[in-house]
C-alpha cells in the first residue's frame, strides 16, 4: 500500500475541519488521491484467504491491517451523531456527521457495500451491533431488530462495520442497560457506552499499529476473529480446576458468556459471577478477548 495517502490522514482531517462541508472539503480531495492503488490494496482483505498471516513478514500486509483499522476510526466518528446520549465527552464535542449518501459514498468509493439494514429482519450478531434495547415482557422473547440507526459495511466477504440497531428482546437474551451500555470490545469510540480496543493506552503513533477485527461471511459459513489464536475455553491443565490461558476475570465468565462476548463484542446480560467480578474491578478492562477463537464447528 503506497504512502501517498492513508486513512489516518483522513481521520485527522475530519477532526480538524471547522466548516460545514467536511465531505466536499476533506473527503472528496482525499478520495481523489486514494483512487487506484489504495482501493486495490484494500481489496486484498475482501477474501478470507489467509492474507493476514503474513503481517510479520510482508510490510504491505502490515500496512493493510493498519489502514483497515484507521478507516474503522473514520467510520466511528462519523456515526457518533446517530447514537444515543451518554456521559462521555463526545456529547459536547462537534463531531462531523454525514448523511447516508455521503457516508456510503465515502466507503463505497473504497469498494464497500451496505449490509445489515432493514427493521424486522432477523437479528444477526455478525452484522448487527445492539445500540438500544427495548425489554420485552416475556423474558424468553428472542432478539428482534426494530430499527436501524446506521448501515453496516462489507468489503467483499469481510464485515468491515456492523449496522447499528435497536432491538426488542427478553431479559434471558439481552438485558437493557447491559447489551446496549456495557463496554464494547473491538471498538474505538461510541457516544453512549465505553469501548475497549487495543489502541487504548498507547502513544500518538503506536496506537495506529492496531489491526481491525477480521470477521468473514463466506459461502461456506462465518469465520470470526480469524487472526485470533487463543481457544475461548482455554486449555485444560492437569491437576488444576481451571483452564490455562484464561485470566482470572475470564474464568469467571461462563462458557456461554464468553461466546456471547466474542460474537456480539459485548456482554448481553449481567454475568452470573457479577459479585466475584466486582472484587476484581475494573474487571471489564482486564478482559482480553481480542485473540479468542471458537472451537471448530461453532462459528
Amino acid at each position: 500500500m503506497g504512502n501517498r495517502v492513508g486513512a489516518r490522514e483522513l481521520y485527522e482531517g475530519l477532526l480538524g475541519h471547522e466548516g460545514t462541508d467536511a465531505y466536499g472539503e476533506v473527503v472528496t480531495p482525499w478520495l481523489d488521491r486514494a483512487q487506484g492503488g489504495y482501493r486495490t490494496s484494500l481489496a486484498v482483505a475482501a477474501e478470507c484467504s489467509g492474507w493476514w498471516t503474513a503481517y510479520r513478514t510482508d510490510d504491505s500486509v502490515l500496512s493493510l491491517h493498519r489502514q483497515l483499522y484507521a478507516l474503522s476510526r473514520v467510520s466511528d466518528i462519523l456515526l457518533l451523531g446517530r447514537q444515543p446520549s451518554g456521559d462521555a465527552v463526545d456529547d459536547v464535542m462537534p463531531w462531523p456527521a454525514f448523511p447516508d449518501h455521503e457516508y456510503l459514498g465515502l466507503f463505497g468509493a473504497l469498494g464497500m457495500t451496505p449490509a445489515g439494514a432493514g427493521a424486522g429482519r432477523g437479528f444477526d450478531p455478525v452484522l448487527h451491533e445492539i445500540v438500544e434495547v427495548e425489554q420485552a415482557d416475556d423474558p424468553r422473547s428472542p432478539i428482534e431488530v426494530t430499527g436501524v440507526l446506521w448501515p453496516g459495511l462489507m468489503l467483499g466477504d469481510l464485515v468491515f462495520d456492523r449496522a447499528g440497531v435497536r432491538v426488542r428482546a427478553g431479559a434471558e437474551h439481552a438485558q437493557r442497560g447491559v447489551a446496549d451500555r456495557s463496554p464494547l470490545y473491538w471498538g474505538f469510540r461510541r457516544r453512549h457506552r465505553p469501548t475497549v480496543d487495543l489502541s487504548q493506552g498507547w502513544g500518538g503513533n503506536s496506537q495506529w499499529a492496531t489491526g481491525l477485527r477480521l470477521d468473514y461471511r463466506t459461502s461456506s459459513g462465518d469465520r470470526l476473529n480469524v487472526d485470533g489464536d487463543r481457544p475461548i475455553d482455554g486449555s485444560p491443565v492437569l491437576g488444576l480446576d481451571h483452564p490455562e490461558n484464561l485470566s482470572p476475570q475470564e474464568r469467571l465468565l461462563t462458557p456461554r458468556e464468553r461466546r456471547e462476548l466474542l460474537r456480539h463484542r459485548c456482554l448481553l446480560r449481567t454475568p452470573e459471577a457479577a459479585a466475584d467480578l466486582a472484587a476484581l474491578a475494573p474487571w471489564e478492562k482486564e478482559l482480553t478477548p481480542f485473540d479468542w477463537i471458537l472451537p471448530a464447528g461453532e462459528e
